[in-house]
């Protein structure tokens, strides 16, 4: 019995994914829980007020700047 099914969506190997979907974030809300996590560095208070100073500073440009 095979887990494979034929005819399954699947992406194709050929093509990549369009820059409209890999950089979309929903409107201007981003919160400092955002740019800790896109830092890849763990929720703390410390961590929590670095990421509330980036975004005082640059605003929501932080996160994007943050992302590839």
């Amino acid at each position: 019995m095979s887990t494979s099914q034929s005819g399954a969506s699947q992406p194709s190997q050929d093509r990549a994914t369009p820059d409209a979907l890999l950089h979309i974030r929903p409107g201007t809300d981003v919160s400092a829980e955002d740019v800790v996590l896109a830092s890849g560095k763990d929720l703390t208070p410390r961590n929590l007020e670095w990421a509330e100073r980036k975004l005082a500073a640059e605003g929501p440009a932080a996160l994007d700047k943050l992302l590839p």
